[in-house]
């Protein structure tokens, strides 16, 4: 992930692993966190993705 060191992501193991089995329940385990970086500033985020599945409930 660009702009983060090494040590930022200590215990981020399912970001950007391919291999990472989803499952069809709520599953909050494949859920990560990390810090914001800048939490005083205002974001917008755009995120292209030609199929998105998101399971809800």
């Amino acid at each position: 992930m660009a702009g983060r060191k090494d040590e930022e992501l200590q215990g981020i193991t399912l970001l950007g692993n391919q291999g990472t089995k989803y499952l069809f329940e709520y599953s909050p385990e494949v859920l990560e966190v990390f810090d914001n970086k800048h939490p005083d500033r205002d974001y917008f985020v755009k995120f292209n993705c030609p199929e998105f599945t998101s399971l809800c409930q």
